[in-house]
């Protein structure tokens, strides 16, 4: 007889060879093709609903690394969900309105094509987007995002632009929108203006320069008697941007800095006493004198001459002067910065703005009229030289707004818009108290936004584009009042759009509409696209029927700036309510320098490569595994670690599918199960419980690091060796190998449960080969079971696996000296105290099993021996012998009977049992 012919040799179709890139889409093919989303959402339409909102992206050139971070670790949670029980329709989405898009169809077609066709453009960027979703669209299906691709959402369909109106017109209702002239972030390149969320910091310099500011009526100075009426007495400033000089039309200084008068060789000068010698010390001036301290109380009479018109401005107290740097003085100029706004505003002062669109000085303007303003501070500088007005000038290294398209400096410039009031009504305080009530994640975005929500200036709605919302408002052309009828035409005007998008409202005869329109000029504006997304509440899960506050947004950490507070803002302004009950935020993807992906650097590392190289379980391997609350670094020398961890996950499961390849789920009592096999149950259950709450908690990234470590030590390094003897040498059907088998079934299903969410591919590859499955594990939830197992014995092996590693160390060290070869050559002979030797007596003959040895003999020592290991419970030394006995041809366990079996003299007593009896019986391992 060949007994090899007699073992249960482990079969299975599942390769350990993953080849990911080509078996990847089949799977999708399958999911499509049976429509396995549509099944879960139907078979779970009356369980309770997830609602996980989609931030759109931009539909604009391929998906990068942090679009695939974003949508992968949305579909873990999606997918986690969906198991747990909930009904979870996930709407994509995607940004379509606005600049880049402009920009790109005006780079196809050149500016000039539709300057005369407004329609046309529109139709334009509208192709260009589309394409762009559909691109799009593909390559996140690509990487196994769930959702309802089919019924995607986009700012730009008709449906959606309807909303936006509509819920712009809520926002009138409710008297939190107006209209003013206000300065604004205006970027010179698009000729429009920014809103925060649009804007970027970066460190620039800039040419600073101080400026002296003559005081007028110098008798009004009670210290003027001590100046001896000697030297004209001057106020400077110093500002970063000499080119807001023109527009300058107060000094103003702090009542809470100490002013000290200071003389020079000709001139006396007024300066914040802390900042004194950095002054003089830049200025070149040596030969100075501080003479007396200034009253605060008289700058509100103080008349000064303008550097270089012939212009009297005030001095006048504001909050926003400080102490820290320039001078103690600051230029005001109302119509270029928020500060100075607001201190014009308490003062009555002109807020005057002398910039075009385009970033030049209107031609009226006296001296710099016509110039671009970039250009003229070498001008400002001369002209103040000249005019003996420059005290010093110098590089200055500061942050600096910046556009976030065009990454050129932008400006602060008055212009009338259409404005968010945070104040009207209580909006800011509305949305301030109810940051407290979310659920932040991580816990620091609670102060960011906090913050972000307390200090933000009104929000600038309107933009001077073409692809975009228009604003369907009417202003009266003498009052600037709103047009009596307002709500009536903006209720038309979502009508009009709904029926053939907002090109339907530019050809509409407004006349039929709006009454005494000659009266009214209409606003051509647009409205900003952090608008079109943040009322994506409204427009599209209330649109739908999802009347339910989502769960979770869930977005990059700059949206505490962005769609997070759009968000906000929008449904406070609408309902007095926040959009959602959780915020999750992760960080940026940076390379192995901690650098962010640039393509100017050439440190891009994109979705596509990896997926074609490794494919897309890889790709969201490497996102689960990295700690998505900071910085997520990438690299080939990370993508080659989380790929030999994937080898790790595959190779357990394709042991253990190997092995139930003839189990149809035959029962086998859990009481006549083999212990050890109740012990890794149970641990497995365990383990189930942590995993389930760390999904509950989207901690991802302790999720596969438990799943890794339990395939690699309780598993791989324990276990799975233990049983393979049972297994292959058992009885086919015996109890023994049925139990191994029922375990192994087990820890199968807990095990692709586990990484269903994140390695969606090889999971629903796994499912397909386990025995009664159905259609796709996506139409399952969390596996769970059970087995008793009392303390007493969970203790029990949690000793025997805490001593395994110790027993195969040793025997690998006689290994390598030649002493035996494989450990079932090996005799144990185990001397321990009492503690060891109640536990590993209980196992009694079984206890080889467990250390993979022909025989295992246990000794009770005493105390007081000296034990090569000496923990807190176990003391035992052991000795190892080579087998005296003959090897069994079908199981390699060395054994006394070997020889001795008439007929079958190469095979033990165990394995005649097994083969031509009823099978061995094994009770603990």
């Amino acid at each position: 007889m060949e007994y090899k012919d007699t073992l249960n040799l482990p079969k299975t179709d599942f390769p350990m060879k993953a080849n990911l890139p080509n078996r990847e889409p089949d799977i999708l093919k399958n999911w499509h093709d049976n429509a396995i989303y549509k099944k879960n959402l139907e078979q779970s339409k009356n369980k309770k609903k997830y609602i996980l909102h989609d931030g759109p992206p931009y539909a604009n050139g391929d998906i990068h690394i942090g679009h695939a971070v974003n949508k992968i670790l949305k579909d873990f949670i999606i997918k986690s969900k969906i198991m747990s029980g909930f009904h979870v329709p996930f709407i994509p989405g995607w940004d379509c309105h606005g600049l880049p898009i402009e920009l790109q169809v005006e780079k196809k077609y050149g500016k000039s094509k539709f300057r005369d066709d407004p329609k046309a453009f529109i139709s334009a960027c509208r192709t260009f987007a589309e394409k762009q979703i559909i691109k799009q669209k593909d390559d996140f299906i690509r990487l196994g995002i769930f959702g309802d691709w089919d019924n995607h959402y986009s700012s730009m369909d008709k449906d959606v632009e309807s909303e936006i109106v509509s819920s712009l017109a809520k926002m009138i209702e409710n008297n939190h929108i107006y209209y003013g002239s206000k300065p604004v972030h205006w970027c010179i390149e698009s000729s429009s203006a920014l809103a925060e969320a649009e804007v970027e910091y970066k460190d620039i310099i800039s040419s600073a320069v101080c400026v002296n500011f003559k005081i007028l009526n110098t008798s009004n100075l009670s210290s003027y008697k001590n100046m001896n009426n000697e030297f004209d007495v001057f106020i400077p400033i110093w500002t970063t941007t000499p080119w807001t000089l023109p527009a300058n039309r107060a000094v103003a200084l702090s009542n809470t800095i100490n002013y000290v008068v200071v003389k020079t060789k000709n001139k006396y000068l007024i300066i914040a006493k802390n900042l004194v010698v950095p002054v003089m010390n830049k200025s070149g001036i040596a030969d100075y004198k501080i003479l007396d301290e200034f009253r605060n109380d008289e700058f509100r009479h103080l008349e000064l001459q303008h550097p270089f018109y012939d212009l009297t401005v005030p001095a006048i107290i504001a909050d926003h002067v400080t102490d820290e740097n320039g001078t103690g003085a600051v230029h005001i100029a109302p119509g270029h910065g928020t500060d100075d706004y607001i201190a014009g505003i308490k003062n009555n002062l002109e807020v005057y703005n002398p910039v075009d669109d385009h970033g030049r000085f209107v031609k009226t303007l006296p001296i710099f009229g016509g110039m671009k303003i970039r250009e003229c501070n070498e001008d400002i500088i001369a002209l103040l030289k000249k005019n003996d007005c420059l005290l010093f000038s110098e590089d200055y290294e500061h942050s600096y707004p910046h556009c976030w398209r065009y990454k050129t400096p932008l400006i602060f410039r008055a212009t009338p818009q259409w404005f968010m009031s945070m104040d009207n009504s209580g909006l800011r305080e509305s949305i301030k108290n109810n940051i407290r009530d979310i659920n932040w994640l991580p816990s620091w975005g609670e102060d960011r936004i906090f913050n972000m929500i307390d200090g933000r200036p009104d929000w600038c709605l309107s933009r001077q584009r073409n692809w975009g919302v228009p604003i369907p408002l009417f202003l009266h052309k003498d009052s600037n009042e709103l047009h009596p009828d307002t709500d009536l035409i903006l209720k038309k005007a979502a009508d009009i759009i709904k029926s053939g998008n907002i090109e339907a409202w530019l050809e509409f005869d407004k006349e039929s509409i709006v009454k005494n329109i000659n009266e009214y000029r209409e606003i051509k504006d647009t409205l900003d696209v952090w608008f079109d997304s943040g009322v994506t509440h409204e427009t599209v899960l209330k649109s739908r029927g999802i009347d339910q506050t989502a769960d979770l947004y869930l977005e990059g950490s700059d949206q505490h700036r962005g769609w997070f507070q759009s968000s906000l803002i929008t449904s406070h302004a609408m309902y007095s309510k926040s959009p959602y009950k959780n915020v999750l935020t992760h960080g940026f993807v940076v390379d192995k320098y901690g650098q962010k992906m640039s393509k100017s650097i050439g440190n891009i590392i994109s979705p596509q490569k990896i997926i074609k190289d490794k494919g897309a379980d890889i790709l969201r391997l490497w996102v689960a595994m990295t700690d998505y609350s900071k910085e997520m670094t990438i690299s080939d020398e990370i993508i080659k670690r989380v790929s030999e961890s994937y080898r790790r996950i595959r190779n357990t499961s394709k042991f253990l599918l190997s092995n139930i390849s003839d189990y149809d789920n035959q029962d086998i009592n859990s009481e006549d199960m083999v212990e050890l096999d109740k012990w890794i149950i149970h641990k497995a259950k365990v383990l189930n419980n942590q995993i389930l709450k760390d999904y509950e908690e989207f901690k991802f990234h302790k999720i596969m690091q438990e799943v890794v470590n339990f395939c690699t030590l309780e598993l791989g390094g324990y276990y799975l060796d233990i049983i393979k003897d049972r297994l292959y040498t058992s009885k086919k059907d015996g109890a023994p190998r049925l139990s191994a088998q029922k375990t192994c079934h087990i820890l199968m299903s807990y095990l692709n449960t586990w990484i269903a969410p994140i390695l969606t591919f090889t999971a629903e590859e796994i499912y397909s080969r386990m025995p009664n499955n159905k259609q796709s594990i996506y139409l399952t939830e969390w596996f769970d079971t059970s087995v008793a197992l009392d303390d007493e014995k969970v203790k029990l092996y949690d000793n025997l696996y805490s001593i395994k590693p110790h027993v195969s160390r040793m025997i690998e060290e006689a290994r390598n000296k030649n002493e035996v070869g494989s450990s079932l050559e090996c005799e144990l002979s185990i001397t321990c105290n009492k503690h060891l030797y109640n536990d590993l007596s209980k196992l009694s003959d079984e206890l080889k099993f467990v250390f993979i040895v022909s025989s295992c003999n246990i000794t009770l020592g005493d105390e007081s021996d000296n034990y090569l290991i000496d923990d807190d419970l176990n003391k035992f030394s052991i000795s190892i012998s080579k087998s005296k006995y003959k090897k069994c041809e079908r199981c390699w366990h060395y054994h006394e009977s070997v020889g001795t079996i008439e007929g079958s003299s190469t095979i033990c007593e165990r394995c005649f049992d097994n083969v031509h009896g009823d099978g061995e019986c094994r009770t603990y391992a």
